[in-house]
């Protein structure tokens, strides 16, 4: 009797456990179809740079993301802020340059180009936690680092035959902001990355609005701008954060780094299903060294640690 107990207890676990990572996979998944839409949003925008761009998405994913932060704290949003600490004003600093650069890079260059290099921001953290952190780093995601400077090289060639360097670098920036975002919560180890994040939307909105400011860029720009800049703010970088928040509790790391490789792979499709926007053949070509890169180390990292059982 009591064996028979037992093992209804394990298989209650384990559909338990399964349930939570098919779950998981789907928000994470969800989360790059939000975070891939960025690319034809600023297509269709009229006027409005950068930095009009960052300031109204900026104000529209503060308000977002403290609603969802007093939810997740049971009304003490400003306590989960103030714990981020020094971690979390770094990495909201880091965030600025992310999202900035990642703007501007769409803005003069292909979605596709922007979005594979954006996609370096994991290896560009494996180095970054090396230096700064002293983590080991493993001999895969050596190789796979190796592999896709061959291939941002290749696409680095092809932005400046074509004039898009700034563009190139600008994404590459951004993967910087990104990376250095994410060791910023692995320095102090945060586990809820909101915090840091809203701490981000909260500088990109003074920065913004200074360089505005000073620059004499007006903030009366189209409505289409606005709105567009506004459902950015909520829909792409705020409902895409709070899904992968939820799935990535359930899903292993390896394959959260797989499972991102999505929003890569949809914002190129969308400019191309919608507006015909295509990529030229060393981007193709480079894109499929990096992402070959990225996916391959997290498939070694597969190895290494079991997926939850199916």
């Amino acid at each position: 009797m009591a064996d028979r107990i037992w093992r209804q207890i394990i298989q209650q676990s384990m559909n338990i456990r399964s349930s939570d990572y098919r779950r998981g996979v789907m928000l994470v998944m969800l989360a790059g179809v939000c975070w891939s839409s960025m690319g034809v949003g600023i297509r269709f925008m009229e006027v409005a740079n950068v930095w009009q761009i960052l300031f109204f998405r900026s104000c529209a994913l503060m308000p977002f993301l403290l609603l969802v932060i007093s939810f997740r704290s049971k009304g003490k949003s400003l306590a989960a802020i103030r714990k981020s600490g020094l971690a979390g004003i770094v990495g909201g600093a880091a965030l600025v340059m992310a999202f900035s650069g990642g703007i501007y890079s769409i803005q003069v260059t292909s979605v596709a180009n922007a979005m594979i290099l954006f996609a370096a921001a994991p290896l560009i953290a494996a180095v970054l936690g090396w230096i700064i952190l002293r983590e080991v780093v493993r001999k895969a995601t050596w190789i796979a680092i190796a592999v896709a400077l061959a291939g941002i090289s290749v696409m680095v060639w092809e932005g400046i035959s074509l004039g898009f360097l700034y563009g190139n670098v600008a994404a590459l920036l951004s993967a910087l902001g990104f990376a250095s975002f994410t060791i910023a919560l692995r320095w102090r180890k945060l586990d809820d990355m909101m915090p840091t994040v809203f701490l981000g939307g909260v500088f990109a909105t003074v920065v913004s609005g200074l360089v505005c400011t000073s620059a004499g860029y007006s903030l009366n720009i189209p409505t289409n701008d606005i709105l567009i800049s506004l459902a950015l703010g909520v829909f792409q970088v705020g409902a895409g954060l709070v899904l992968y928040t939820m799935g990535s509790k359930a899903v292993p790391a390896a394959e959260l780094a797989l499972l991102s490789l999505g929003e890569v792979i949809l914002g190129p499709l969308w400019v191309w299903l919608i507006l015909g926007e295509t990529a030229g053949i060393y981007t193709l070509l480079g894109g499929a060294i990096l992402l070959a890169a990225i996916a391959g180390n997290a498939l070694s990292g597969l190895r290494r640690k079991p997926v939850p059982i199916l």
